[in-house]
Order: C-alpha cells, then structure tokens, then sequence
C-alpha cells in the first residue's frame, strides 16, 4: 500500500505576498488574467487588492464575480462561458471556498471540454490534463481549498451538493496573505475557521490516516485552538496564526479525506443554504460523539491538542468526553449557534440519505445506519 501527497507546486505565506502574483504571472507568461471571485469582495474592496496590481503591472484582466456563497452549476457554467469570452489563459481565484471551487471546475472544463456537463465531475474525476494555471488567494481562514484536490458544487435541481476529487484541479500557486484576511466579519471568521477545525479533526481520525497527515492535523488542531478566539476578535496575530493552521490542515485532509460530519454539513448547506462552516461547526460534536468509540487514543491527541490539561492521566473516556467538550466550548466562544431551526421532522429521512450518499461519507471511522444518521440531525432541532 501507498500513500499519496498532493500539495501545490509553490505556495507563499505572510503579509504582503499577493505581490508575488506579479513574479508568477510573467514567469508564466500569462497574457489575459481571469479573476474569479464574488460580488462581496468586490463591493467592499477586497477584489481591488489584487486587480489594482494587475493594472499597475499593465497585465490584461477580467473580472468574473458571478458566484453564489454555495457556487452552483449554473456559475460554473456561466464562469466557462465567461473566461472563453475574453480569451484569458490563467485564472487568479480570490475568495473563500466559493470563488475558488467554482474556479477550479472551470479551469478543469476548459482543459477537459468533454467535462462540459458538470454532473460528470462528481466523485473521483478521471480527467486526462491538467486545470487552466491557477493561483489561488483565500480571503477566509477555513476551506483551504486552494491546498485541496478537492471542490463541492450546488445541483439547485436536485437539491444537493457534490464532491469532485481530481488532483488535476489543484492550484499551481497558494498565496495565503493574512491581510487578504483582516476585512472579515465575525460571523464568517467565526465559522470558517470552525470548518477548519472540522477538517482537521475529520482528517485525524479518517480511515485513511497517516502519520504525515497526522503531524498536519494535529499542529492544524492546536493553533486553530490558540488563534481562532483572537482572529474572531480581528487581532493580527490571530488572523496570522488562522491563515497558517487552515492551509496546514487542507495539507493533510485533502490527501486522505473526511467523514460524516462533511457529508451531513453539504447535506444541510444544499437543503438550506446554511454556510458551510455553520453547518460543519454545529455537526462537529454530535459527530465526535458517534465516532468516539472508533478511534482509539486519537481524542486524547486531539484533547491535547485544544489544549486541555493533565491527558495523560484520564481515562479513555474521560480524555474522549474532554475533547468534545473543548470543542464544544470553542464553538460558543465564537458565536457558533447550537440549532438549526430550518430543519423539520419531514425532512430528516431525505437529510439522512443525501449524506449517507455524500463523497465523504466513506472516511469515515465507523459505519452509521440511516436511523443513526437522522438521531444526529435531529439533535439540531
């Protein structure tokens, strides 16, 4: 058995490296730059960051913000449409997990035109060549999509999200500036940074953990545990320590995937339109809870890791319960609310499906029934 790592080719860390875009672009030789990003960034300035280089540096762009907080196929397809149009030849994806995931499936279909029907891309994608050259720049400390092989697109007709896995729609280049970070509300800062969380924990205790993964996870864990409280707060140093943990934690869960509280969280984001880390944040204790019993010591890694006390002296179940409890607690801190009010009994057997169908379902440490799956979405009524 192998273990496959797929990172981006360069990756840059620290305030102020969105200037390395202009070095990448003419090292490239890129000639017409397609900015994909959201109609937000825009408005309040965040886009111009990047756009006001590319004036200044005379290299030809345009601007494609026509995404949705929960990108659909219809921007994915309107974003081909799009970047055909001006005949760009390089892709620069500014945003949180929306812009770029709708990024990397266009640059995925414009390389791979008999991808064009989007559907085709869900699951474990078999595309031959590479996405259109893409740098990647977060504006969110949570999704680390532009470390990922991975990205999640709304099927509005049917009501649900799907995953497309494909290591060809990995950015070339990662620039994490925590600066691009510093406008982010509470509320937002608050959950992707929980999405985050949950992507390391998740990724811990995965099937398919591994001692590489594990290091990133477990370091992932502990800063986000040190650094969320005072990102949310909007002090430097924790919007730094965020920019760092996300990208370390899409490091390892990109490479050996999830579990269920993803697979319900896509389930609740598709039905709803509840935000991703919202949604991935409410999930993470009941989920922890119903893995508990199927992860060994993992918990009092990960108790330790949030920093609780004295693990090496509990009992298995006392450092499991005190795991959860520290996520539970830095979940409150932040503002995660505990309920779904949305959500309705009629509901919960449609709800319990869709994730149990859900890609990252199948990393999950321990099998769930339907039955199981509807007890857990029912906790957030």
């Amino acid at each position: 058995m192998s273990n496959r790592i797929v990172l981006n080719t360069i990756s840059y860390h620290g305030s102020g490296s969105i200037n390395e875009i202009i070095g990448e672009v003419e090292r490239g030789g890129y000639k017409h730059i397609f900015v994909c990003t959201d109609p937000d960034l825009v408005k309040f300035g965040v886009t111009s960051k990047i756009t006001d280089l590319l004036s200044k540096n005379n290299i030809p762009f345009t601007v494609y913000d026509k995404i949705k907080p929960n990108p659909t196929i219809q921007n994915v397809q309107d974003g081909v449409a799009a970047f055909k149009a001006c005949n760009a030849d390089a892709i620069v994806a500014v945003g949180g997990g929306s812009s770029m995931d709708t990024a990397k499936a266009v640059g995925i279909i414009i390389n791979n035109p008999e991808f064009e029907d989007v559907r085709s891309l869900e699951g474990l994608s078999p595309t031959k060549n590479h996405a259109v050259p893409t740098i990647a720049v977060p504006t969110t400390a949570g999704t680390a999509a532009e470390v990922t092989i991975n990205y999640v697109i709304t099927d509005v007709e049917k009501q649900r999200k799907f995953v497309c896995v494909d290591p060809n729609d990995i950015p070339a280049v990662a620039i994490i500036d925590p600066d691009m970070m510093a406008s982010m509300p509470k509320g937002l800062t608050a959950a992707t940074g929980m999405d985050a969380l949950t992507h390391a924990i998740e990724g811990y205790i995965t099937k398919a953990a591994w001692e590489l993964t594990d290091m990133f996870h477990l370091e992932a864990i502990k800063l986000i545990s040190q650094n969320l409280r005072d990102a949310v707060a909007n002090k430097p140093e924790g919007r730094k320590g965020m920019a760092l943990a996300q990208y370390i934690a899409g490091m390892g869960f990109s490479n050996v995937g999830l579990g269920i509280d993803h697979a319900m969280a896509h389930t609740l984001s598709a039905h709803y339109d509840t935000p991703h880390g919202v949604a991935c944040a409410m999930l993470l204790p009941i989920s922890m809870e119903f893995n508990k019993k199927h992860t060994g010591e993992r918990y009092r890694e990960i108790a330790r890791a949030m920093g609780v006390a004295n693990v090496d002296s509990m009992s298995q179940a006392e450092y499991r319960d005190a795991a959860i409890a520290a996520v539970k607690k830095l979940s409150e801190d932040v503002g995660i609310p505990a309920k779904n009010e949305k959500i309705t009994e009629a509901d919960l057997k449609i709800l319990a499906k869709d994730a149990l169908a859900d890609a990252c379902y199948p990393g999950n440490p321990c099998e769930a029934t339907e039955q199981q799956v509807i007890d857990m979405f029912r906790q957030l009524m």
